[in-house]
């Protein structure tokens, strides 16, 4: 049996290598169609209204889990958000689905395994793969009673922010079908999105659950660094990845998050009130690596300073004081080693050489990268994991930092394409998504809100960060930003 997830990606790769200018989409002109599907819209109903209505009687896991596949059938067409569905396997579950989210229809990712039906990693080089057992994180939502419909798209091994792998093609954003919905967890944002279900599995190695959030309108919390899974082991130099979801409501995190949670802290439990304390936030609109804002970026960053100011925080204007080209370069080395190791796992299943065939350009390139600096690698890990402590050490005089999610508003399909000339490619990736990977590096907990809007109408996240251990803080300011400024009735033109 395979188990390849980034955390054994990088495991590895530590067996390899230790023995330009982004414009924002254009939002088209709705459709008629378009429009009839947002007039025809029932009321939105969140996982856990969708639970309690269950537990109440007032309707049924089977209804929930067929109302989800219908939607699906519906509206996957266009998204193209399900790498395979497992709609039997749903019917089939919603039968005798127990727990404290029993009979609510989701998705889980294409990186986790799930039994009995394939999982790709977005990979030509896995086609076939059928998994025996499911992963830790689809065992711990099964055993919350949670229901997949099917695989969400993401790109290979998550690799890249756009999720246009070639093995099932480009997924579309809901808010506007010329745009991706971001990655590496965008099948998961865009069936959010649409309201094919209320919410998503996700994970996060590098901004994979805040950059679809930011792109598709929804509420995405990265956990820190142990709290819903494993701690490091001590074969991954770097434990960078987290699961948890994408939602729109900040409520259903809260209750995902407490199904998942592992007792490696002090529980949370499940987090419903807004936050009672005034905070100091920093705020940091500059990406750390220098790329170029876009304006409406910084119109919405700016606005979302002012509103914490309102709520009653102190706003303190802030730099990241760290070396951004030092970062980025030691980040994306140890990335590449995780392909590099991605692409030998690809070469053993499907019993193929290393190529085009199994594995895509991208992957490739950032292979080809690890191989030609493996020199390098031991002092890259040396200094990410030192960053650790050097980012918590700035929390002695504020509580949270403030930044954008992402440099621009949700690009067009095909500006990152994974199969375009490597470095000019992998430049544009690491320049849009410069605020996201020091918190993975660190551990730390952070959220992207949906709190802006481009000017062609398109959502905009704005991120705040804390320390590793401050999920419950975020939470909780997250209840109060979602009072504040609602972002519920905020729905894309395309929608179930």
């Amino acid at each position: 049996m395979v188990q390849l997830t980034r955390r054994g990606a990088l495991r590895g790769a530590g067996a390899l290598g230790l023995a330009g200018s982004l414009g924002a989409c254009a939002t088209p002109a709705d459709s008629e169609e378009e429009g009839a599907n947002e007039a025809a819209a029932p009321p939105f109903r969140d996982g856990v209204a969708i639970a309690r209505a269950i537990a109440n009687g007032e309707t049924t896991a089977e209804a929930e889990v067929n109302a989800a596949i219908a939607r699906a059938e519906a509206l996957n067409p266009q998204i193209n958000a399900i790498a395979t569905p497992s709609f039997d396997h749903a019917r089939e579950a919603a039968n005798s689905a127990s727990g404290p989210m029993a009979g609510v229809p989701t998705s889980i990712k294409d990186l986790e395994e799930t039994a009995g039906v394939q999982t790709l990693y977005g990979s030509q080089g896995f086609k076939g793969f059928i998994p025996e057992t499911d992963g830790a994180f689809a065992t711990k939502w099964k055993a919350g009673g949670l229901i997949s419909i099917g695989k969400s798209t993401t790109p290979e091994m998550g690799l890249t922010a756009s999720t246009e792998p070639v093995v099932t093609g480009a997924t579309r954003n809901p808010w506007n079908l010329n745009c991706t919905p971001g990655g590496s967890s965008g099948g998961a944002a865009a069936l959010t999105a649409a309201r094919i279900v209320p919410f998503a599995h996700a994970s996060d190695g590098g901004g994979s659950i805040r950059i679809p959030a930011s792109c598709c309108g929804l509420f995405g919390l990265k956990p820190s660094r142990g709290r819903l899974g494993r701690m490091t082991d001590a074969s991954v130099p770097v434990d960078i990845s987290v699961d948890h979801a994408v939602t729109w409501t900040v409520r259903d995190s809260a209750a995902l998050f407490a199904v998942a949670e592992n007792g490696s802290y002090d529980a949370l439990g499940v987090v419903s009130e807004p936050l009672s304390r005034r905070l100091r936030i920093a705020y940091a609109p500059m990406p750390l690596n220098g790329a170029d804002l876009h304006s409406d970026v910084q119109t919405g960053a700016d606005e979302t300073a002012q509103l914490c100011r309102d709520l009653g925080h102190e706003v303190i204007d802030f730099a990241m004081p760290f070396d951004g080209n030092r970062f980025t370069d030691a980040f994306v080395l140890y990335w590449a080693s995780g392909a590099a190791a991605f692409a030998q796992a690809a070469s053993r299943f499907s019993d193929k050489p290393i190529g085009p065939d199994i594995v895509e350009p991208l992957t490739l390139g950032l292979a080809s990268l690890y191989q030609s600096r493996q020199a390098d690698f031991e002092e890259a890990v040396a200094y990410l994991v030192a960053f650790e402590a050097r980012y918590h050490a700035l929390f002695e005089d504020f509580d949270l930092i403030l930044s954008p999610t992402l440099s621009a508003p949700p690009l067009e399909i095909g500006e990152l394409d994974p199969t375009a000339e490597f470095e000019a490619g992998f430049a544009k990736v690491t320049d849009w998504v410069g605020f996201t990977p020091p918190m993975n590096v660190s551990g730390a907990a952070s959220m992207s809100v949906p709190l802006a809007w481009s000017a062609d109408g398109l959502p905009i996240g704005m991120m705040f960060s804390g320390k590793r251990g401050d999920d419950g803080v975020l939470l909780q300011l997250a209840y109060e930003l979602e009072s504040a400024a609602p972002w519920i009735d905020k729905v894309p033109p395309l929608i179930a």
